[in-house]
């Protein structure tokens, strides 16, 4: 049977303006299939965090054409473009960005409630399901701020997950933990795509954990120059 294409990225190119004129991506293209764990790797300046902010639809200023799920993004109006991060895909950046002020189970919540699909008695529960299922059921009520670093990144995942989205974007998603936390943090986001066949596309400067993911694609000056699968 034929893997389902999440994500499809055909001769993505882009360009900086400040101070000059300077092409930071030059003709990127590869797809991404559903449960699929994908790393994008290179030095810094690589264009590998300006690549996922495109294809988190978050940057509309680019060549080529990007495709989520058969659904072509590129050209799309801004209000499309919000309903679909909101609905279809999760973040995992470098910090957490958890609301201190508010219980774990209320920063899960946020995404849900924004979407505005289910009931908040239903977004409550399916907020608690997702940290029952990271281990943190027992930190539901607590204050985010109050949680070690670890436990604050996997609350993120958590609330990354609320939608249930087709992908999850991470960027620099351990850049901020021990080696202990990104082990726990890697094996999350291994079991989630091996598992619940989610899809996750990550940059990282982490080389054992983009060597652990199932394929990393490698940035060079604005260019893929290797793309190794490695599962």
């Amino acid at each position: 049977m034929q893997p389902e294409i999440i994500l499809q990225a055909d001769k993505i190119g882009k360009y900086f303006y400040d101070p000059e004129k300077f092409r930071v991506l030059n003709d990127i293209s590869f797809q991404v299939n559903r449960g699929e764990f994908v790393t994008l790797v290179g030095k810094s300046g690589s264009g590998k965090s300006t690549l996922l902010y495109i294809l988190s639809t978050m940057d509309t200023d680019y060549d080529g054409l990007l495709t989520i799920q058969g659904e072509r993004i590129t050209g799309q109006q801004q209000q499309r473009l919000a309903a679909l991060r909101n609905e279809k895909i999760g973040f995992v950046f470098q910090f957490h960005y958890l609301l201190p002020e508010f219980s774990c189970l209320r920063n899960v919540m946020i995404p849900a409630l924004r979407l505005g699909k289910y009931s908040r008695k239903e977004i409550e529960e399916r907020a608690y399901a997702k940290l029952k299922m990271l281990g943190l059921e027992d930190q539901a009520l607590k204050l985010s701020a109050k949680l070690s670093g670890g436990q604050q990144q996997r609350v993120a995942i958590a609330r990354a997950l609320i939608n249930d989205p087709l992908i999850i974007m991470g960027d620099e998603p351990t850049g901020n933990l021990d080696s202990k936390n990104t082990g726990i943090v890697f094996d999350i986001l291994k079991d989630l795509a091996h598992h619940d066949q989610q899809t996750i596309v990550a940059v990282t400067h982490d080389n054992d954990f983009a060597q652990k993911s199932d394929r990393t694609i490698e940035l060079q000056d604005g260019q893929v120059i290797s793309t190794r699968k490695l599962y």
